[in-house]
């Protein structure tokens, strides 16, 4: 309780002492953010709407775009509107409300990548068994684990992250409440229930990681054993889009995870930390609509109807 009454507030300083950098880095936050606000709610209202997308996969593409719209807004309205204001100041329980949904929503979509590849794997290694075992009811409850599993992440992250003693200057080198430097803001060693929980989550991402290898390695043996080519490409086209999102999610992740963290961050920290909050919400949509033929005349359909509703 001392060091919630201690630290009731905390300043976030992505750009100090250079507004017009600041403004410059906000434009382009709001730039990408109504990117990614537009693609993941276009491909919500698709799958939602047109009846030849209601499959178990665009049935997960559709929450995933869901998970995405959430984990771009956790972070990027507050940091945009804290620079056009000059402002970053952020309360203590706006800083755990951040750190829980950032960490939640991160840890539920690399638990939802695990289970659209689970669906890839039944679809084209078992396809005369897939829709006995890709029914509701596995869907329904691979969606409840994946929320289940990020809101499980999220509380211990926020709980371990916030039992430590701060002190010091409150001062987060970020445009959000970051954990890492929220664990500079340590007085002593007592952040070792935080690196614990960082090895479980990042020892359950390398078995989400393994597992995926493993099953796209059987997709890939299975897809080049058709005879037809045409039969391969369609395999293929179904397959690439989720591959690409898989590798950009956990590109980005490693990259965060296996920097240095300094104590004055630089402009690559910076970059770094963009890449995996704003730059996999942003182009998931794209790389799903431009790589999925099914999903790209879904789209064509759905604005050419909203084009002659509106005029």
């Amino acid at each position: 309780m001392d060091n919630f009454t201690a630290m009731s507030r905390f300043l976030l300083m992505s750009f100090p002492g250079n507004p017009e950098i600041e403004i410059l880095h906000a434009s382009l936050f709001l730039v990408l953010y109504l990117v990614a606000l537009t693609g993941n709610s276009l491909i919500i209202i698709t799958t939602s709407i047109d009846h030849t997308l209601h499959s178990p996969m665009y049935f997960f593409l559709k929450h995933l775009s869901c998970l995405d719209l959430c984990y771009i807004t956790v972070t990027v309205p507050r940091c945009i509107c804290d620079s056009f204001m000059h402002s970053g100041s952020i309360s203590l329980w706006e800083c755990i409300l951040q750190c829980f949904a950032f960490t939640a929503c991160g840890s539920a979509e690399m638990a939802m990548l695990t289970v659209m590849c689970y669906d890839r794997y039944v679809a084209i290694c078992f396809p005369l068994h897939y829709e006995i075992i890709m029914d509701v009811h596995t869907c329904v409850y691979g969606l409840f684990a994946v929320w289940i599993s990020g809101v499980i992440a999220g509380v211990m992250h926020t709980a371990a992250t916030f039992s430590i003693h701060f002190c010091g200057p409150k001062v987060i080198h970020q445009f959000f409440c970051d954990i890492p430097q929220l664990l500079k803001l340590s007085c002593s060693n007592d952040y070792i229930n935080e690196l614990g929980v960082t090895a479980f989550i990042t020892f359950a991402a390398f078995l989400c990681f393994i597992f995926i290898g493993f099953s796209y390695a059987h997709i890939f043996s299975t897809v080049l054993k058709i005879p037809s080519a045409e039969g391969r490409a369609k395999a293929f086209s179904t397959c690439l889009p989720h591959l690409c999102v898989v590798m950009l999610f956990f590109s980005t992740g490693a990259f965060e995870f296996l920097k240095v963290h300094s104590d004055s961050p630089s402009g690559l920290d910076f970059l770094l930390t963009v890449l995996y909050t704003i730059v996999p919400p942003t182009l998931n949509p794209m790389i799903y609509s431009l790589r999925n033929k099914a999903m790209r005349v879904a789209l064509t359909k759905v604005l050419k109807e909203s084009k002659v509703y509106l005029f």
